[in-house]
């Protein structure tokens, strides 16, 4: 039975740390700075430490819910230490440093998985199903946007939030963007941005991307706007529905709507699961590669941003 830790015991770090106790695994401990968060260790009756490393000499595999300014330094130690390493997202915020790590589990023949949740949301896998049904694509639309809990202080909004839609779309269509350019905004701090809004050039259509901390409302979806048909996701929700329109100047052909079957899961558990799996199996399902793509574009992101330009992939 694999032997896991979790480092990092936020809000997130709780969610990992409740899945771990529920699924096949054995849980060993916690690692937090802060020892109040011993308090979780008593809760699930294991091991508690203030310094991670402390944890490693006890595990297999580790969890990594820390701040993204701490995961090069954590996950390097973890990897030089043999474990294998879920991390949350992004891996890191350089493609630079993220290629290091991704190497360095290569070469050690470890798993290291990035935590992007929505590849394993029951939403995003119709999605990707039906994509294949819509016709030609003509342009698509993206939010990530809420403002019901004060920003992250260790990104902005493009890595936080916008690295998800990103890696959504790398993950269910089979093209991948050509070119990026962005706007943003920042109101909050001077450091990081909290609203931008990224457009995708694939070539044949383009895709806008809102991400915001500071829209009143929560939402995680996607409009699929295609030549036969348009689909909307909520992927928050999990809720799908076809729209089959086909327009043109001389004729449009109009059909009702209709809501697909979408069988609700905790994405978050279905990626631990599928993380111990890979280890089990060592298979090394989690396409380390694609995460190297998604974090450069968020990088040229912030680059157009900056120069105003619209900058190749």
């Amino acid at each position: 039975m694999i032997k896991a830790g979790v480092i990092g015991s936020g809000d997130w770090g709780k969610n990992h740390l409740r899945i771990y106790s529920e699924i096949d695994c054995k849980l060993i401990g916690i690692a937090d700075k802060e020892h109040s968060k011993k308090l979780l260790a008593d809760k699930y009756n294991i091991k508690f430490f203030t310094d991670y490393r402390e944890l490693l000499p006890l595990v297999d595999a580790v969890s990594v819910v820390v701040p993204t300014n701490l995961h090069y330094e954590i996950v390097k130690e973890c990897l030089n230490n043999g474990k294998h390493v879920l991390v949350e997202k992004p891996i890191t915020l350089d493609t630079k440093s993220a290629r290091e790590l991704v190497e360095l589990a290569d070469n050690k023949n470890l798993i290291l998985a990035v935590g992007y949740l929505f590849r394993f949301n029951s939403a995003v896998n119709l999605l990707k199903e039906e994509v294949k049904n819509l016709g030609k694509i003509q342009y698509i639309t993206g939010r990530f946007i809420h403002s019901n809990k004060s920003p992250r202080k260790d990104s902005g909004v493009i890595f936080n939030f916008g690295i998800h839609l990103i890696d959504i779309l790398n993950y269910i269509l089979d093209t991948k963007p050509k070119k990026v350019f962005c706007k943003k905004a920042n109101f909050l701090s001077k450091e990081y941005e909290d609203v931008a809004f990224i457009n995708l050039d694939y070539g044949d259509f383009i895709a806008n991307l809102e991400v915001s901390w500071l829209h009143p409302q929560k939402a995680r979806d996607f409009w699929i706007i295609g030549s036969k048909e348009k689909i909307y996701a909520d992927l928050f929700e999990q809720i799908v529905k076809k729209y089959p329109i086909e327009i043109s100047y001389n004729k449009t052909i109009a059909k009702p709507e209709s809501n697909i079957e979408v069988h609700k899961n905790e994405p978050l558990k279905e990626e631990i699961i599928a993380f111990l799996k890979s280890i089990a199996n060592k298979d090394k399902k989690f396409n380390v590669q694609e995460e190297l793509l998604t974090t450069r574009i968020c990088e040229l992101a912030l680059e157009s941003a900056k120069t105003g330009r619209e900058i190749d992939l």
